[in-house]
């Protein structure tokens, strides 16, 4: 029975680029998956496009692909990645020029769009989830519309010939289930291996979360090596069945213990983990450790996709600014307490207009609070100060920070390592878009 080898080249957009060249030289795969694209990472990447039309693609394309691209291409795997964020024309352009500076030559490079639903959804009068209200009171606030596509433009890429496949917003585990559906012909309604194929795809996502990366818990859950933590392979069967390993001898470990927790990751229900492509079924999944580092994955099934595509809508929301400061040494607290009543009164008499604020002590009440803060059992040696705050303009949202550095001359004893900060804050919102709304397209460029 055939079978695929796929890796998981990245889980976010700054994750690790080693595992991914440790995954391309010595993984045995045919497929370099990299997911990297965020709600929030697309609409930034879309205020990018638009201060610059040659932008827009993810900040860290360039660093992977020059890492990547000679040994995937001389060992013949294709890599299939959304790094093209709100322009995948733009990133595979980048491509072709970092594959020509290498000496790459007849690299095929396939850019999916059509995710990009702005328009569509503004003049449609379709309606936020979450509040009912049209899509276009949103007005000049709004900055992107995405939909999710599914994993069929990315097999007709892969059908033309593409070395390397670029999209923007794709479902996560359609980068993962497209390689499958190409590979062993699937059909597109055949609901139990797309089923299968997209556990795999959602094991593998976020790269070395399964490896044992965001499973390490010292004392509880040991994990060895997570400075060299390698990504993960998915070695797939025609059936759908499938393996979850990684490189020989790289960090981490894969467990039915790491399993378990990447499967039960970001799914509210699962016997439903909604996609694009099948409503996927998790509920009978079933983990076997084969050996060290290997562990089979079965069980999973799935039934008829939605006809609705769901839209992330980015929006600017409001500003933040924020302030810290460190006070050390006998009575840290005290003054780290002193210095939060002078900024929150300085706040006030300058007239500082913020429409939320919080004023922490980060080790002591800066996360729980005063409900869970053991503040006053044992008094910590240092402390650091933080006053945030969201304000409807830039110019309010940077004069909190500034309340803050003031403090070295004008609070309490010693303060020191001021640090200020103010930026947009870009927030997420949902619509749903009769999936026959979205067209996708694929172009190709070649080296």
């Amino acid at each position: 029975m055939k079978s695929i080898r796929i890796g998981s080249g990245a889980g976010y957009s700054g994750d690790r680029i080693e595992p991914a060249v440790e995954l391309a030289e010595q993984g045995d795969i045919q497929y370099l998956v990299f997911e990297c694209l965020a709600e929030r990472t697309i609409a930034i990447a879309q205020g990018a496009k638009r201060k610059d039309p040659a932008k827009g693609y993810d900040p860290l394309l360039e660093a992977r692909m020059r890492a990547v691209l000679e040994p995937c291409h001389s060992r013949g795997i294709r890599i299939v990645t959304n790094m093209g964020a709100a322009n995948p024309a733009a990133g595979a352009a980048k491509i072709r020029e970092i594959a020509r500076s290498l000496g790459l030559e007849g690299l095929k490079i396939a850019a999916v769009s059509g995710d990009d639903v702005l328009e569509t959804l503004v003049s449609g009068g379709h309606r936020i989830e979450e509040t009912g209200a049209p899509v276009a009171e949103l007005a000049d606030r709004l900055v992107s519309a995405n939909a999710y596509l599914g994993a069929a433009p990315l097999v007709e890429a892969l059908r033309a010939g593409a070395d390397v496949v670029i999209t923007g917003r794709v479902a996560d585990p359609a980068l993962f289930l497209a390689p499958q559906i190409f590979e062993f012909g699937w059909s597109m309604e055949d609901w139990d291996r797309l089923g299968k194929g997209t556990a795999v795809g959602h094991l593998l996502e976020c790269a070395g979360q399964v490896t044992g990366g965001y499973f390490a818990d010292p004392g509880v859950k040991d994990v060895a090596g997570l400075a060299r933590l390698g990504f993960p392979i998915a070695e797939v069967a025609e059936d759908g069945s499938a393996v979850i390993t990684k490189v020989a001898g790289s960090g981490g470990a894969v467990t039915t213990a790491t399993c378990k927790e990447q499967l039960l990751y970001e799914i509210h229900d699962p016997s439903a983990y909604v996609t694009p492509d099948v409503v996927a079924d998790f509920s009978h999944v079933t983990f076997a450790q084969e050996g060290p580092d290997r562990v089979r994955v079965a069980g999973a099934s799935g039934r008829k996709r939605p006809d609705t595509l769901k839209v992330s809508v980015g929006y600017l929301d409001s500003y933040i600014g924020e302030g810290q400061i460190s006070y050390a040494g006998p009575g840290a607290v005290a003054r780290g307490r002193l210095a939060l009543e002078i900024v929150r009164e300085r706040l006030e008499l300058t007239g500082v207009r913020a429409t939320e604020l919080r004023f922490d002590l980060i080790g002591i009440d800066s996360i729980h609070g005063d409900a869970l803060s053991t503040a006053g059992e044992q008094e910590p040696y240092e402390v650091r100060v933080r006053v945030v705050g969201r304000a409807d303009s830039m110019a309010e949202a940077v004069r909190i920070g500034n309340e803050v550095e003031t403090l070295y001359t004008n609070g309490p004893a010693s303060g020191g390592g001021a640090t200020k900060s103010a930026k947009e804050v870009v927030a997420m919102l949902s619509a749903l878009l009769p999936r026959a709304l979205a067209k996708p397209a694929v172009d190709h460029v070649e080296a």
